[in-house]
């Protein structure tokens, strides 16, 4: 990543246009699209201003580089966040299995894919936080594991709509069903295990990288 697409990349979180942060620094629309084009450089001058006003480093501007103190608080809050997010989905699988027999209806489907939901959600706030390998990182970590109950619940569903058609958190199986029981933990852990296979080279990619 170049200083020009640090400066876009804080640009755009922040929220505003190039003539808004133009007008904070004291330079025209045309500088601060030069900057972001690669065409010039800002000077010293405006470094320090850029860093003021996104309340990041000379360094992180120039070379990206963060302090390490605020990098690791932000892996910290990340790992934490996605520790809450598969809490959520584990919780939103024990529900609707554990429930489901007692009521027999959509009811804690439901509520198991909106615990499912708010994990997904969770995690992906907390990787808004860092970017690049860090980022890799982190979805790997969370999907690898994750990817085991997220789709258990849907496919469950979906599997005995179809074949029972009795919608269920987990795979019925009855004495004139057990092939289609096997077929359902084949697809189940060959697509798990093919995610989990994916996200582990990622992982090794990336952790090349740093």
């Amino acid at each position: 990543m170049t200083i020009a697409d640090r400066i876009q990349n804080l640009r755009k979180t922040r929220g505003i246009s190039q003539e808004e942060l133009a007008d904070r620094i004291g330079v025209s629309r045309q500088a601060v699209s030069k900057w972001e084009s690669k065409q010039s450089t800002p000077d010293v001058e405006k470094i320090i201003l850029l860093s003021e006003y996104f309340g990041v480093t000379t360094d992180y501007l120039l070379k990206g580089i963060e302090p390490l103190a605020q990098e690791d608080a932000r892996n910290n809050n990340v790992h934490t966040m996605n520790l809450v997010a598969t809490a959520l989905d584990l919780l939103g699988i024990m529900m609707s299995c554990l429930i489901w027999p007692e009521t027999v209806n959509v009811g804690p489907i439901i509520a198991g894919a909106v615990f499912l939901v708010l994990g997904v959600m969770v995690h992906m706030i907390g990787i808004i936080q860092i970017s690049g390998n860090q980022k890799v990182l982190a979805k790997c970590r969370f999907w690898k594991l994750n990817i085991w109950m997220i789709l258990f619940l849907p496919l469950s569903v979906i599997w005995n709509t179809v074949t029972v058609q009795m919608p269920a958190p987990y795979p019925l199986v009855y004495e004139n069903t057990y092939h289609l029981f096997v077929v359902f933990w084949i697809i189940y852990l060959c697509v798990c295990g093919l995610v989990m296979w994916i996200c582990m080279n990622q992982e090794k990619e990336n952790r090349g990288k740093m």
